[in-house]
């Protein structure tokens, strides 16, 4: 039981928070499908501003394990650390964005 509670506290631990502005500087490799500003180029790349960080280095790691697939992807995400993952996922979930309904 004891072992249980260690992995337990082990398993929710946080996430190291990024850094914003580390996170702009690596979305430089990411602007030319996803925009420096987060707002997708390709119709094909998905927007990732004002995405929520967790989901963001959820999908960052799983396209580094390979668990989740896409072409691009599988090329960039390998040479991700951890702490690129962590900062990109803060710049990106940092970005404002406004939605505007209809008239």
């Amino acid at each position: 039981m004891a072992a249980f509670a260690v992995v337990s506290a082990v398993a929710s631990a946080p996430a190291q928070a990024g850094d914003v502005k580390a996170g702009r500087q690596k979305a430089l490799q990411c602007q030319t499908c996803h925009g420096l500003d987060g707002r997708s180029k390709l119709p094909e790349a998905p927007n990732l501003s004002g995405q929520v960080e967790p989901y963001l280095v959820k999908a960052l790691q799983e396209y580094k394990t390979g668990a989740r697939k896409n072409e691009m992807m599988s090329v960039v995400a390998p040479n991700l650390s951890d702490a690129d993952i962590a900062d990109l996922a803060a710049y990106y979930a940092a970005i404002e964005i406004e939605v505007v309904g209809k008239p």
